[in-house]
C-alpha cells in the first residue's frame, strides 16, 4: 500500500499541534491551573507548556526525537490518570478529554518510534 501523506509532514503537523498546546498553556494558565490536582497549580502548567514546546521542536528539527516522544507519552499519561479519569463519567466533555489524551499519547508513541 502506498503511503499518500509522507510520515514526515504527518509528524510536523502533530508538533504544531503540540507546539500550540504548550502555547495555550502560557495564555490561558490561570484558567488552567484550576484543574491541577497537586499543589503548586500554575507553575506545573508553565512547566509542562515548556515542555509541550521542546517536544514540539524536537519534533519539527528531529532531534532527540525518541526521548521527546516517549517524554510527551508519559506527560500524557500523567495527565490522563490524575486530571481526567476522575472527571470521565460526569459528562461528556470530560469523556472527549480523556479520549483525546489517550489518542495523542498513541500518537506520541508512534512519533517516539520514528526517531532516533
Amino acid at each position: 500500500m502506498k503511503t499518500i501523506v509522507p510520515t514526515r509532514v504527518a509528524i510536523i503537523l502533530y508538533a504544531v499541534v503540540m507546539g500550540l498546546f504548550g502555547i495555550i498553556h502560557f495564555v490561558h494558565a490561570n484558567i488552567m491551573a484550576a484543574a491541577v490536582p497537586i499543589p503548586g497549580g500554575r507553575i506545573w502548567i508553565y512547566i509542562t507548556g515548556l515542555g509541550l514546546i521542546l517536544a514540539a521542536i524536537s519534533f519539527i528539527i528531529n532531534v532527540a526525537v525518541k526521548l521527546a516522544g516517549y517524554l510527551l507519552a508519559l506527560f500524557l499519561l500523567v495527565v490522563i490518570v490524575l486530571v481526567h479519569i476522575p472527571h470521565a463519567t460526569e459528562d461528556l466533555p470530560s469523556l472527549t478529554m480523556l479520549l483525546k489524551d489517550v489518542a495523542l499519547m498513541a500518537a506520541a508513541i508512534m512519533v517516539a518510534n520514528t526517531g532516533k
